[in-house]
C-alpha cells in the first residue's frame, strides 16, 4: 500500500508521545530503516512499516540530534518557534512560523 506524505519537507512538527519536536529534511514513502532498528522500539509503541517514515533534524529539552519516526507518530508543532538544531541554517532558508524554506542547493 502507497501512500501520499502528511508531511513536507521543511516543516516543523513534534512527536505525539515524546517531547521532542523538529523540521523534515526527508521522507521515506514506508519504513527504510534496519530490521533491528525497528525491533529496538518497544512492542506497545512500535509504528506500522506501511506509512511514511520521516527523517528530522530533532531537539529536546538537552540536545539536538537527527531521528526517524512514522507518520502516526507525528503532528504539526504550532508553537511558532523556530527548531535549534545546528543544520537547520545548512539545509534551509527563512522560517515561516510552522515550515523552513527548503535550499534547492542541498536537495540529493
Amino acid at each position: 500500500m502507497l501512500t501520499t506524505a502528511k508531511f513536507a519537507i521543511g516543516q516543523v512538527v513534534r512527536h505525539r508521545l515524546y517531547p521532542f519536536r523538529g523540521v523534515i529534511f526527508d521522507v521515506d514513502p514506508e519504513f527504510a530503516n534496519t530490521e533491528e532498528w525497528w525491533q529496538s522500539i518497544p512492542e506497545e509503541v512500535r509504528p506500522r512499516k506501511d506509512q511514511p517514515f520521516y527523517h528530522l533534524l530533532a531537539e529536546n529539552a538537552e540536545t539536538t540530534y537527527t531521528a526517524y519516526v512514522s507518520e502516526q507518530n507525528l503532528v504539526p508543532d504550532d508553537s511558532g518557534k523556530p527548531v535549534g538544531h545546528p543544520k537547520v541554517k545548512s539545509m534551509f532558508g527563512d522560517f515561516g512560523g510552522d515550515h523552513y524554506q527548503f535550499r534547492k542547493e542541498t536537495a540529493h
